[in-house]
């Protein structure tokens, strides 16, 4: 069986003489996204084959340490939800949020 529409997501990333990311760039037609820059990316795959998660993770050499900070709160933040609708677990959900908590405050990130 076909399905009736596929999506993709394009990431192109310019790399220096040392193959470390100088550019990233990300489009999402769907999601209303074409050819944006981004400073950091994390892509995380699950293989069910090998029951292992494969991932991506890129910054570019120019991405601001507070940024990076920020970067990785927000993603903590966001996987805490994501874990809840996928699991309906409230419970550790809760306690992944009061990590989160404990991450911004020990690296004195400002409160949204």
């Amino acid at each position: 069986m076909m399905a009736a529409h596929t999506s993709e997501i394009k990431i192109k990333v310019a790399l220096d003489e040392n193959k470390v990311p100088e550019k990233l760039h990300w489009t999402a037609p769907d999601g209303g996204v074409n050819n944006e820059e981004a400073k950091a990316i994390f892509l995380s795959v699950w293989d069910h084959k090998t029951q292992e998660s494969l991932r991506i993770d890129l910054w570019t050499k120019d991405m601001p340490l507070d940024e990076m900070k920020v970067f990785f709160h927000q993603t903590l933040s966001a996987m805490a939800d994501t874990f809840q609708r996928a699991t309906n677990d409230e419970k550790m959900s809760a306690t992944m949020r009061d990590f989160c908590d404990y991450f911004a405050e020990k690296l004195e990130l400002k409160r949204e």
